[in-house]
């Protein structure tokens, strides 16, 4: 279903909005919490990276003539497929792969990683390469220095997720206040607040608010905007707090992250979702 999302579908923000919320369809009927839901984006081996740069497998080092591994990956190669030096096609590329992360980071459940995606491993298309004892399937070590703006990014989301308690509180959201607050744990929006697109057959943009747990933990604002075109949405007003940005993906000169020295105060309650973004606000 994310992957469906962060490639452009249209229509599925609500199926988007349960699986964010740990799946409490699949889960909750028979006892089980969020810790018994496994978040993992990447399955059957394909890579980060060959997810957002392949339309189609390419496993003819493979033997089999391309028949083996599913054809069925979810993927979009941001309008090129393969190795290419566009450096839009580039650009997107990474902001879709930091899409990912960022989705996989604020969700409910227990995040799951494959092991190169942090340093933008590629298997060049092939999504079956169990078989292949060679570069495609090695670890090229070098990448934590030639990759060290996706790694950065990876390890400050995993910080961010970290210093959140709401975000790893082994229970389903539930939209009721958060005891000693007026805040509901989790609120949904659309391009208006409190007015999300459930039901928008066209819909590519959801927007939530996960309340603090207490009054010294942060709020979180999160805007997805999966579409081809900017955004402009409404910010909450929550009292006493004021809205900075954490993570902008769309942002080229912070490589998505925003520390805490450099972030600055939104002076207005809008913001201007850029196209394929995901935005993080902190409220405080």
């Amino acid at each position: 279903m994310i992957r469906r999302f962060v490639r452009g579908d249209r229509g599925i923000v609500g199926e988007v909005a349960t699986r964010i919320g740990g799946s409490s369809d699949l889960y909750a009927d028979d006892g089980r919490l969020p810790i018994n839901s496994i978040n993992f984006h990447l399955p059957r081996r394909v890579h980060l990276r060959d997810l957002v740069s392949y339309n189609h497998k390419h496993n003819a080092a493979n033997g089999e003539d391309n028949r083996d591994g599913t054809n069925d990956n979810l993927s979009w190669n941001c309008g090129f497929e393969g190795e290419t030096a566009d450096p839009a096609v580039l650009a997107l590329r990474r902001r879709q792969a930091k899409n990912f992360i960022a989705i996989l980071m604020v969700s409910r459940g227990v995040p799951m990683l494959l092991a190169g995606d942090e340093v933008w491993r590629t298997q060049r298309g092939n999504n079956n390469g169990w078989c292949q004892d060679s570069e495609l399937s090695w670890f090229d070590w070098s990448l934590l220095q030639t990759e060290r703006d996706m790694l950065e990014f990876v390890r400050e989301m995993i910080a961010l997720r970290r210093r959140h308690r709401s975000l790893i509180r082994n229970a389903f959201f539930t939209g009721k206040p958060v005891p000693g607050r007026d805040l509901p744990d989790i609120s949904w929006h659309g391009t208006r607040l409190n007015e999300p697109n459930w039901n928008n057959a066209t819909a590519q943009f959801p927007a939530f608010t996960i309340a603090g747990l207490t009054r010294n933990e942060e709020d979180l604002h999160v805007i997805l905007n999966m579409a081809d075109v900017e955004i402009e949405v409404s910010l909450p007003a929550i009292p006493d707090r004021d809205w900075y940005p954490v993570v902008d993906t769309s942002d080229r000169a912070s490589a998505g992250i925003f520390r805490r020295e450099s972030q600055r105060q939104i002076p207005t309650t809008r913001w201007r979702a850029q196209p394929h973004s995901v935005v993080i606000l902190e409220g405080r």
